[in-house]
């Protein structure tokens, strides 16, 4: 496999959508690419790494610790979804480990590389940045509704329970 993220995946994901072929292949270059073995972790909670993961090919268990330290798998990630938003722009540690389920590919980028960005193409930044704000909002909403499904079932309101 190529050292290089393939910028037409890229362009496929939901964080570079907006892109054309020659900002993605811009942003592509300035990625690097993980190869996982099913299991393997890309990454652990709590770690310092700020990098941003797009999933490219496989799947991504997202996986956060309970109370008395079991791991709990909140959601599964799909090709092309991305993980890591908060730490790629607050640059603080992780709050989920990231574990492959079967064999995955992720591209990967670093805060510091997606900044040298800044100065020569500042649309790709707009733009990549406009699509964080976007998915983060999106899974926030995701979020609150979870939480109000179960809210609904605790107080039994709003519905067959």
């Amino acid at each position: 496999m190529s050292d290089s993220a393939d910028y037409k995946k890229l362009q496929k994901g939901s964080m570079c959508a907006e892109l054309d072929a020659d900002e993605a292949q811009v942003l592509s270059g300035k990625m690097g690419v993980r190869e996982l073995k099913d299991g393997e972790l890309l990454i652990k909670e709590g770690d310092s790494d700020n990098s941003l993961f797009i999933l490219a090919a496989g799947k991504l268990a997202v996986i956060s610790k309970g109370a008395n330290g079991t791991e709990n798998v909140v959601y599964t990630m799909k090709e092309g979804e991305c993980a890591g938003t908060r730490a790629f722009v607050d640059r603080t540690p992780r709050k989920a480990t990231l574990r492959a389920v079967g064999n995955a590919t992720v591209f990967t980028l670093s805060p510091d590389d997606f900044e040298k960005l800044v100065d020569s193409h500042p649309r790709i930044v707009y733009k990549v940045m406009r699509a964080l704000f976007r998915i983060t909002h999106t899974n926030l909403m995701r979020m609150n509704q979870e939480s109000q499904v179960l809210s609904n079932y605790i107080h039994k309101k709003q519905g067959r329970f």
